[in-house]
């Protein structure tokens, strides 16, 4: 399956996190990970926010390339709008 990162230079990394996984959580399933990060469900794509202390972690597994890119999208461009204040911007990645 693809997998891609995203990271977003941050130090308010679990702010946005959470952020993210309460706007998502009203129409897809999300869950606190044990280790303080966040899981977005979209249909058959996973996403994984990990927050460290100076950046935002993005893993987004999905069942193919185009889905893939449409949900870099979706969750980047969320991202980017809630932390535009402090141009905040995310750069992908394949692993």
């Amino acid at each position: 399956m693809p997998t891609s990162l995203g990271r977003a230079t941050t130090d308010a990394a679990p702010r946005y996190a959470k952020q993210l996984s309460s706007h998502f959580g009203r129409k897809i399933p999300t869950e606190e990970t044990p280790d303080g990060g966040h899981r977005l469900t979209f249909q058959q794509t996973d996403v994984l926010l990990q927050p460290a202390e100076d950046h935002l972690l993005i893993k987004v597994t999905a069942p193919d390339a185009s889905t893939l890119a449409t949900i870099q999208e979706v969750v980047g461009s969320h991202l980017e709008r809630f932390g535009r204040r402090n141009e905040l911007t995310v750069t992908w990645e394949r692993p």
